[in-house]
């Protein structure tokens, strides 16, 4: 992982928690800092905060203590994810609906809650935000196969076709599930991804829990909207 990946994927989400940054739910990232007491003759020196560095044009997000670009407060109503990535773990997979029969391979899938109303939603809605693709290379087999605490603290980010991009940070690997009852109960923005653990059939799967840290604009030509090529597998 060369360095700014390195930032992106490790130290940003320390740097965001250290200057208590506030979630999507205002949308913005700020940095308090204490006001000099009256009568000193000269006020307390603001702390220097150095930029947040990212890669052109993968992310797009101000120096810490300046507002990040917030989604519109109505949100489009046919916001979908289409491109998920853990660089950390070499996961980078488009995201499409998932299929009614067997899942795809060669990409992620968002789960669509039958209910009505929705119980599950996409990202920056309010809910929880569920994504699986199968344990296989390529895919979202570094889910399964590496440690619980080599998953832990990794950025997880998400595109959505109204080229945004959402950046979570997990915080649970769940081994064994046989529901998704805390996915749909959520009263809160969250990310969930699934994946398996053993052949068709196996009914324990592998869930991963991710909250969320900000939002920025993504460039909508080269990140958000990946060419899906979903193949039977």
């Amino acid at each position: 992982m060369d360095r700014l990946d390195f930032l992106r994927t490790r130290l940003l989400p320390s740097v965001l928690t250290a200057a208590g940054v506030t979630l999507l739910a205002a949308g913005l990232l700020t940095y308090t800092v204490p006001v000099a007491a009256e009568p000193a003759p000269t006020p307390t020196p603001r702390p220097s905060v150095a930029s947040v560095a990212t890669p052109s044009p993968r992310l797009t997000l101000p120096p810490l203590g300046t507002a990040t670009p917030a989604p519109s407060p109505s949100p489009p109503s046919d916001r979908v994810a289409t491109r998920v990535r853990i660089a950390a773990l070499d996961i980078d997979l488009p995201v499409i609906k998932g299929p009614k029969g067997y899942p795809k391979c060669d990409v992620a899938m968002y789960l669509v809650d039958p209910a009505d109303p929705p119980r599950l939603a996409q990202p920056g809605l309010g809910r929880a935000t569920y994504l699986f693709a199968h344990a296989r290379p390529g895919m979202f087999e570094p889910l399964l196969l590496l440690k619980p605490s080599k998953i832990r603290g990794n950025v997880v980010e998400v595109w959505t076709s109204d080229d945004l991009l959402f950046l979570y940070e997990i915080t649970e690997v769940r081994r064994g599930q046989t529901d998704l009852n805390d996915a749909l109960s959520a009263k809160q923005e969250e990310l969930w991804l699934q994946t398996s653990e053993g052949p068709k059939g196996t009914v324990g799967k592998t869930q991963v829990l991710a909250m969320p840290l900000a939002v920025g604009v993504a460039d909508p030509k080269s990140d958000a909207h990946p060419k899906a090529k979903p193949r039977s597998c």
